[in-house]
């Protein structure tokens, strides 16, 4: 038991540590090579149309925003 305590532990310090550095720097967290941007690709498939399946994901997307900017409850 105590192994799993003394583990917690050092996890929790860890994860305040790196929450404490983020608070103090303000940046964005970011990837180590700056992702797709970095060698000037705007969006994932580059491609100047999107497919029909993106398309109706994004009008079901749409539909459910909509549908919860409406909701009573």
């Amino acid at each position: 038991m105590v192994v799993y305590l003394t583990t917690f532990a050092v996890f929790l310090l860890v994860i305040v540590a790196m929450a404490v550095g983020y608070i103090f720097q303000r940046k964005t967290v970011s990837g180590s090579c700056g992702g797709l941007d970095g060698i000037g690709i705007a969006k994932e498939c580059d491609c100047p149309e999107p497919c029909d399946a993106r398309k109706k994901r994004e009008a079901r997307e749409a539909k459910h925003a909509e549908w919860k900017k409406n909701q009573i409850i």
